[in-house]
């Protein structure tokens, strides 16, 4: 079968879409060069505003998942998200174990993020969860200090590392022995109506409730509370993705004290 007429019939039609398309170029190109001021700007609006936002979008877009990568590879030892009870920062306490973990010689730096918000009483609860997600994902998040809210999430996307794992048992026994060692179920998916599926669900020790410690005495103490009502738990979990595993478990040592 010959096919030549139908080829030839293709690279016709191409040559013609393609030779509308220089037309048009040209003479949008001719069209800016008689107009001034004003006009040109108005021409480009007119024409190009809706091109011009596509590219700017694609652009910005390309940027943020670059800087998202640069941050997550980045020469970094301990990457902490800090999400308290309360308003309260803790830079006093964190700048102390900063200096005192770079004290073996190591000065590559350690990052605390202070200012992501967990609330699933705010309206933007999603928003929160979208930017704990990427967090986590994209290995920016070693360990975490936070409360019920967060932690629940951190569970049920599977992000907490089992303790007794992860810890020396030198550590992790006594605190378990004390009590402060949090049993719970990861992997629990909420269904729409409100039903659970636990077929991947597994339940261990995920966290340390720190709320008796004294930075938890120190940093959850100032809570907005109704008279009789108990202030909400403080939790340290280590991530299961980290990379930092021996200074996760410093500072859990260090908050421990």
């Amino acid at each position: 079968m010959n096919t030549e007429p139908c080829e030839k019939k293709k690279a016709s039609r191409e040559e013609k879409e393609e030779s509308v398309f220089r037309q048009e170029v040209r003479r949008d190109i001719e069209t800016f060069r008689r107009l001034h001021g004003r006009r040109r700007l108005r021409f480009v609006y007119d024409y190009y505003r809706w091109k011009i936002l596509g590219a700017m979008t694609i652009l910005i877009c390309l940027i943020l998942a670059a800087n998202i990568l640069w941050q997550g590879h980045k020469p970094c030892r301990l990457r902490v998200c800090v999400v308290l009870n309360n308003d309260q920062y803790c830079t006093d306490w964190f700048d102390a174990f900063r200096k005192d973990l770079q004290s073996d010689g190591n000065k590559a730096a350690v990052e605390v993020n202070q200012d992501q918000p967990f609330d699933y009483d705010n309206i933007y609860y999603y928003i929160h969860e979208l930017e704990v997600m990427t967090t986590v994902s994209s290995q920016r998040m070693d360990a975490a200090v936070c409360g019920p809210d967060m932690y629940s999430y951190l569970l049920s996307i599977n992000a907490c590392a089992p303790l007794d794992e992860t810890l020396p048992a030198d550590d992790f026994e006594p605190w378990n022995a004390e009590g402060l060692a949090v049993r719970s179920t990861a992997g629990l998916i909420i269904r729409e109506d409100g039903t659970t599926d636990d077929s991947k669900a597994s339940e261990g020790l995920f966290a340390l409730d720190i709320s008796g410690t004294a930075f938890g005495q120190n940093y959850n103490a100032d809570q907005m509370l109704a008279d009789g009502e108990e202030p909400a738990p403080l939790y340290f979990i280590i991530i299961s993705n980290t990379e930092h595993t021996d200074d996760c478990v410093k500072l859990a040592e260090a908050l421990m004290r």
